[in-house]
């Protein structure tokens, strides 16, 4: 492999190999004057989509499929991703460019799409080594991630080309009863009644929307990546299958669930990287007035936010490991510790419910 990879790139899992040369007969078909295809290596770091660099010998890109096995109605659409990428790039540089999507499954088994691939750094829980020279790096990767959230939110999807991206009214309600259809589907096994409770408790006191913007939907940091030479303004946003039209406090709940805090005990925490905690980063309070000041979005009730955050963290956990037990994936990180991470995010979200609101 070469050296001037990111680290997160590795060989293809056992068990995730493509059909290479068929997706290669597709790619020269719809790109013109592509040369031929010299090598395949993984982004292995992602739970769920299935994302390639296919090395060409006069280009890189990026090729993303959902993943194999039984997919839940509206997840992993690729089809989504494509049409977000394919537009959103002209209005809003931190979005790569995506060129080619294929529906036929007779090429890849799924549908998939191609982008452009851009070389960077994604911060991961430590300080990468090219960015370890710069004072308060935890800070400033922090705050360009919120900066970087914000200015998303401030797009006006019509003008951005998405504005049929989704229906922002009734977005929150219609959350709230997917991901609890959701997890009824993965639940049998789970032994978490809690979940259940969590669902009516933020069905009850579920707040008003102030405003629709384009939502990410699954914003965090190690789905950002940087120019080593630029630690204060994210240069790519990755993983946008999930892309719609909403409630944008969604988004920052998501991110606040993804985001350690001192204040934070040593069980029933955010989800996040090994290392994060310990790398610096801005503090919960830091990001929401950080986020508010930008927006001049009224950040009163965003804790019920992060307590729904952490619920559909827990169901999208659940979803992972019962593609583990399948025998859907071969990655073994979805199978560790399965039900306890899940009944970790509902106790989680019970306790911002009852201390919060």
């Amino acid at each position: 492999m070469s050296s001037e990879y990111p680290a997160e790139l590795s060989r293809v899992r056992p068990g995730e190999e493509l059909e290479w040369p068929s997706i290669e007969r597709y790619l020269r078909e719809q790109i013109d004057d592509l040369a031929p295809l010299v090598q395949v290596l993984q982004f292995p770091n992602g739970s769920a989509n299935l994302t390639y660099l296919l090395e060409f010998e006069d280009r890189r890109l990026v090729l993303r499929r959902p993943p194999f096995g039984h997919i839940a109605v509206g997840a992993h659409d690729m089809k989504r991703e494509y049409r977000v990428l394919s537009r959103l790039w002209r209005h809003f540089d931190r979005a790569p460019r995506a060129y080619v999507l294929c529906e036929d499954h007779d090429v890849a088994g799924a549908d998939f799409f191609v982008s452009e691939y851009r070389p960077g750094q994604v911060v991961w829980g430590t300080a990468p080594p090219s960015m370890a020279h710069y004072d308060e790096l935890g800070r400033r990767v922090g705050f360009a991630v919120v900066d970087a959230l914000s200015d998303l939110h401030l797009l006006d999807p019509t003008e951005a080309e998405v504005g049929d991206l989704g229906r922002p009214e009734g977005f929150v309600d219609r959350q709230l009863s997917g991901w609890h259809d959701r997890w009824k589907a993965v639940s049998e096994s789970a032994e978490t009644p809690l979940m259940d409770v969590v669902a009516e408790r933020l069905i009850a006191s579920k707040p008003e929307s102030q405003k629709s913007a384009i939502l990410h939907n699954d914003f965090k940091v190690d789905n950002c990546q940087f120019d080593p030479q630029n630690p204060d303004r994210v240069w790519s946003i990755f993983d946008w299958d999930m892309a719609t039209l909403g409630d944008p406090l969604i988004d920052v709940g998501i991110l606040l669930n993804y985001w350690p805090d001192p204040s934070d005990g040593p069980v029933d925490g955010p989800v996040f990287p090994p290392g994060l905690d310990h790398f610096g980063l801005p503090t919960r309070a830091e990001l929401v007035e950080r986020y508010a000041a930008r927006t001049g979005i009224d950040l009163d009730r965003i804790a019920w936010y992060e307590a729904f955050a952490s619920w559909k963290t827990g169901i999208v956990l659940q979803q992972l490991y019962a593609r583990f037990m399948r025998g859907e994936t071969s990655d073994e990180r979805q199978g560790e510790k399965g039900g306890e991470r899940v009944a970790s995010q509902a106790r989680r979200a019970m306790k911002i419910l009852e201390t919060s609101l």
